[in-house]
């Protein structure tokens, strides 16, 4: 039978059901933890947006703070969260998507409770290249999206250097990105304002 031109292929066949059966029953096993951690990333990056990220805060913190102070809110076709103190909203992150250079980027942008500041950014999704463009997702990057007035302003609420009146600056060497998420959160803003006016 070892012999026969059979064999090898009951073997492949045996070998991998055995390896399809170990990683869907992995898959099954922790599918809620992967779940769980997917969810509490999303926490952190709107926690980020509203600067209320737990020092040194374990998951369980973040999903405990996140659920304390934030609400999932709607305006129009747009879903995104709102920062509640005293029973009172204070704060928005309102969904951003647009092209970057190398793809699609998603993510959420802070605003005040009467739309006048921007306070802050995360980035969802992206696929810029890392080390330039990809830099977007640092904090030294993310942390110039915090109180920016934009109080009587119908577009260009973000500029970017070396603009004049610029509010942002440029990341060296990723012009492209840096021009594409400035374009992004402008666009996105804009269609907000259309859906709450």
């Amino acid at each position: 039978m070892k012999n026969s031109f059979i064999y090898p292929i009951i073997f492949m066949a045996l070998v991998t059901a055995v390896f399809i059966t170990v990683l869907a029953g992995l898959n099954y096993v922790t599918a809620d933890t992967i779940a769980f951690n997917q969810q509490n990333q999303l926490r952190q990056k709107i926690l980020y947006i509203f600067d209320m990220v737990p020092d040194g805060g374990t998951d369980k913190d973040i999903e405990r703070v996140f659920n304390e102070n934030v609400i999932e809110k709607q305006w129009g076709d747009l879903k995104g969260y709102a920062l509640v103190e005293g029973g009172q909203e204070i704060g928005y992150a309102v969904p951003i998507n647009g092209a970057g250079l190398w793809g699609s980027i998603t993510g959420y942008v802070g605003l005040n409770k009467d739309y006048t500041e921007i306070i802050g950014i995360e980035f969802v999704t992206q696929s810029e290249t890392p080390g330039l463009g990809g830099r977007i997702s640092e904090n030294s990057y993310k942390d110039q999206y915090r109180g920016i007035d934009i109080s009587g302003k119908t577009d260009n609420f973000i500029i970017s250097s070396p603009q004049p009146d610029s509010n942002v600056d440029a990341i060296a060497g990723a012009t492209q990105t840096s021009a594409a998420v400035v374009k992004i959160v402008n666009e996105n803003i804009k269609l907000f304002f259309r859906e709450v006016e």
